[in-house]
Order: C-alpha cells, then sequence, then structure tokens
C-alpha cells in the first residue's frame, strides 16, 4: 500500500459528483500550513492525490471544502452551509488516508474511506 491523502465530494441532494467544487489542504501543527488548492473532476474527485509518499507526514490537516460557491454555481440556493471543514489526523504517515463528502446544502457527512 503506498501513502496517500485523497478525497471526493458527492452531492447527495443531486445523487451525482460534485463537479468543480474549491477545496483547500492545510497542515495543522502550531501554526496552520496552506498545502494546496484544487477542484474536483466530473467524477467528483481531484485529478491526483492531496499528498504522497514522503509528502505525507505524521499530525493535523485540515480540508476546507468551499461548499457556499459550489452551490450558487449549480443554482442552488444554500443559505446554511459556508464551509465545510473537515479537521483530522495521521497517525501512520505510511497508510492510505481518503476522506470523502456527502454534500447537501443542509447538511453533510464524512467518513475515513479506503
Amino acid at each position: 500500500m503506498s501513502a496517500q491523502l485523497s478525497t471526493h465530494a458527492l452531492n447527495t441532494m443531486l445523487g451525482k459528483p460534485a463537479q468543480n467544487l474549491e477545496i483547500h489542504l492545510y497542515r495543522i501543527g502550531d501554526d496552520k500550513e496552506w498545502l494546496k488548492t484544487v477542484r474536483t473532476n466530473a467524477d467528483g474527485r481531484c485529478d491526483e492525490p492531496l499528498l504522497t509518499g514522503a509528502q505525507m507526514q505524521q499530525g493535523g490537516y485540515e480540508l476546507v471544502f468551499e461548499v457556499e460557491s459550489y452551490f450558487q454555481e449549480n443554482g442552488v440556493e444554500s443559505p446554511f452551509l459556508k464551509e465545510v471543514v473537515i479537521r483530522f489526523n495521521v497517525a501512520d504517515e505510511g497508510q492510505k488516508y481518503h476522506i470523502p463528502l456527502l454534500l447537501s446544502p443542509y447538511s453533510y457527512s464524512t467518513y475515513r474511506g479506503s
């Protein structure tokens, strides 16, 4: 198994992938360090893993999904959620970490996938 961090987003209101959703990745330590910004593809996934190999380090990370602008771009009024922030910990930098987001205008859920 190759170490990596990945994510994908599903729009559960429409039952389809959340295409063109902007996502920011940060490393959380003494300071919050921005690592990258990506957008999801037509399958609701990123074109490549967010982190791989030696880029994976033990410690805290944060994914920020820009859901308000995603819904606005898709003609959906979403006055409730602005951003979805998922903070998680990488305990073993040699493992795969997959963080899915299941999203609607008024709720979301996540889990550690494979």
